[in-house]
């Protein structure tokens, strides 16, 4: 199966940042005919072009390499189909309309040339080629250029795919805001996964957000100010981006990881669209709008294929508000599921995840006793210097008791200390300070 790995580009020249620069103008400018080509022939009621005649279109026109446009040209195509198959499943989107401006740049396996530590990338005939100082794994396939306030590499590998494990147990995923994951297996053991970290960068990143943005209005459109504001703004959003990204698949690892554990080769995962469709106030929306549940179903897909697990999705209507006991439906309230009529009571979230195994495998599972509660991964916070944060390395000094009356205590022995070197610099002879 086909994996990506992203590799940020760190310290390119000014003639690569220039090079490729034009080189996405240029794949823009591509994209762009193609999305004239089909317009016009939408309007006049023709023959939709395919690969075949935009190819055609495309050849020797622009300064790029021509696998890398013929690849701009399969990407629109594929963009092309699956808005067609989003219209006929119910969904309101229209067909590529937009004018690019840049886009990004795609090589097939084929122009990719590896070496020891380098990636030669073609640019096109007469123009010099795109050197990086990469060391990209084994079976590495095709490139994709993104910029994302900073250049990345996205290259295609491929894995192996494993073999379902044995002796083949079922396990049901019940996706969630607070918690990104509870699983319940039919072996008696439930794993549930925190997604506070997630809602935690989210948060920090609405809140600087609305700092640049409070700034930002007190600016005049174009000035300088207002550039800086808006490059850190964007550096803002890419960062919280990649640490969120990076929680989701470890926090979906650790699911997969928990299943070949416990020997599951079936999984079942509830799909929560009906949630995000209820309007339950403008805060619950928000949150609902932030919550990338769709990214979580198709990593533990990725993963599990790769794991050998059969992964499926399917409704978790009423699974949430049904007692897994007795079946009786009410209401669910904080984070322990209370039972009015049996008085069982659990945690909300596994109980979810418990009824859904009726629905997908027509088979009834008692309540998990052995509940694994982990994070995804830590949250790395930015230290400071000052002492009202309470990050500082002399919060420990000013946290000590107060001293006998006399007595000197280490902070102003520190400042005295600190002092008495700056005296003798400042008093030394002058080579010393040279």
């Amino acid at each position: 199966m086909e994996c990506v790995r992203i590799f940020p580009l760190k310290g390119l020249t000014s003639f690569q940042h220039r090079q490729l620069w034009q080189a996405q103008q240029e794949a823009a400018r591509v994209w762009n005919q193609c999305k004239d080509a089909h317009l016009q022939a939408r309007i006049e009621h023709l023959k939709w072009p395919q690969r075949t005649e935009l190819q055609q279109v495309t050849k020797g026109l622009y300064a790029l390499h021509s696998q890398s446009v013929q690849m701009i040209c399969h990407a629109f195509l594929s963009n092309v189909e699956a808005t067609r198959e989003l219209r006929k499943s119910g969904f309101k989107i229209r067909y590529p309309y937009k004018t690019k401006l840049f886009y990004p740049l795609l090589w097939p396996a084929q122009a990719v040339k590896l070496t020891a530590n380098r990636v030669i990338l073609p640019m096109g005939r007469g123009r010099e080629k795109l050197v990086l100082k990469l060391k990209l794994p084994a079976g590495a396939g095709a490139c994709k250029l993104v910029y994302a306030e900073g250049y990345e590499l996205h290259v295609t590998y491929y894995v192996e795919e494993a073999q379902p494990p044995e002796p083949g147990y079922k396990a049901a995923v019940d996706l969630g805001e607070i918690h990104q994951a509870a699983v319940s297996t039919d072996t008696g053991k439930a794993l549930v996964v925190s997604g506070r970290g997630i809602r935690t960068l989210k948060r920090d990143r609405a809140k600087a957000l609305g700092e640049i943005a409070k700034k930002r209005s007190r600016c005049k459109p174009g000035s300088r100010r207002r550039k800086k504001l808006n490059r850190a703004a964007r550096k803002v959003s890419q960062r919280a981006k990649r640490r969120i990204r990076d929680l989701r698949h470890k926090g979906t690892r650790k699911v997969i990881d928990f299943c070949l554990a416990e020997g599951v080769d079936q999984l079942y995962v509830g799909n929560p669209h009906g949630v995000r469709q209820k309007r339950a106030g403008r805060k619950h929306n928000q949150r609902m709008s932030n919550w990338e549940y769709g990214k979580d179903i198709q990593y533990l897909k990725d993963k599990s294929k790769q794991a050998g697990i059969h992964c499926f999705t399917g409704t978790e209507r009423g699974t949430s508000s049904q007692c897994p006991e007795c079946q009786h439906r009410q209401k669910p309230k904080g984070r322990q599921w209370v039972c009015r009529a049996c008085g069982f009571c659990g945690h909300r979230d596994v109980v979810g995840s418990v009824n859904m195994h009726p629905i997908a495998f027509d088979a009834k599972i008692g309540f998990p006793t052995n509940i694994t509660y982990l994070r995804p991964g830590p949250i790395s916070r930015r230290r400071s210097s000052s002492l009202d944060t309470g990050q500082s390395c002399l919060v420990r000094l000013r946290q000590q008791p107060q001293n006998e009356p006399g007595q000197q205590s280490c902070l102003s022995k520190a400042k005295t200390s600190t002092t008495s070197q700056e005296s003798f610099v400042r008093s030394g002879p002058t080579s010393c300070i040279c």
